[in-house]
């Protein structure tokens, strides 16, 4: 049974069918999914989403590209919806250098202030950082993120960079990417890192993996970046199936204690 670490069922993009999707995971092999907040109101989506189904747990957090709707009267709500166990981390959250706006200023003090929240919660962070590798390590160095944990979505750096956030104790996101063509530098992270350092994730609805790269992404679309993982990685795909599971459940213990693991 898998662990989808990174999805994002309160998108639109899953309406006609959200219930359908959701309810058949059991069936077709996924064990837990961990919606993860992007906006103030996806958090809460995503919060109701944890509280109907058994196997759907939720992040509360802002990605930077929504930091404008932040303000600390909102993070002091998170901290009291922190108080149900499904609520297994504070994310996504970080520095999103790819677009402009909102300025580089406002993003570091909202993932500042979040990194903050989720040390005084005791909750692991689930971190989004593009095309901002080096600020976004100061910033998190400046708030000893190693004493808060947790992963690098969507992980896109070098090997270099993964060996520092591992060092750190942080896990890194790998997902559909790791199957492009394209995806060498992710490739090469995924062969040079230990299993143990890598949570699956899909980041759903985006970045479907090959062969269906260009629709509509799910967490039943595991299975490829299983597959591709264990390839590069000359091991079983089980044994993939079964680390990342572990590390999981490590890096969300949230999730492990309302499992009963």
């Amino acid at each position: 049974m898998m662990i989808d670490t990174h999805a994002h069922y309160d998108d639109e993009a899953f309406e006609q069918d959200r219930d359908v999707l959701l309810g058949a995971f059991p069936q077709r092999g996924i064990e837990a999914v961990i919606n993860s907040g992007a906006s103030v109101d996806s958090s809460l989506i995503g919060l109701e989403l944890s509280r109907r189904w058994p196997w759907v747990y939720c992040a509360l957090g802002v990605h930077p590209n929504h930091v404008t709707e932040l303000t600390d009267e909102i993070l002091e709500h998170f901290a009291e919806l922190s108080a149900f166990r499904k609520v297994v981390a504070i994310g996504e959250i970080g520095l999103e250098y790819h677009y402009e706006d909102p300025g580089r200023e406002l993003q570091a003090v909202w993932f500042r202030k979040q990194l903050q929240l989720a040390k005084k919660l005791g909750l692991p962070v689930i971190v989004h950082s593009r095309d901002a590798v080096q600020d976004t390590m100061d910033l998190m160095r400046e708030e000893r993120a190693e004493e808060i944990g947790g992963v690098i979505h969507c992980f896109s750096a070098g090997v270099e960079v993964a060996e520092q956030y591992v060092k750190m104790g942080f896990y890194l996101g790998i997902g559909g990417v790791v199957t492009f063509k394209n995806g060498k530098k992710m490739k090469e992270v995924v062969r040079e890192m230990p299993i143990e350092a890598i949570l699956l994730e899909t980041d759903c609805p985006y970045l479907s993996p090959e062969p269906h790269r260009g629709t509509r992404n799910s967490s039943l679309n595991l299975p490829y970046i299983v597959r591709e993982i264990a390839a590069i990685k000359g091991i079983h795909e089980q044994t993939v199936i079964d680390i990342t599971k572990e590390n999981a459940l490590r890096c969300f213990p949230r999730l492990a204690s309302v499992r009963g693991v």
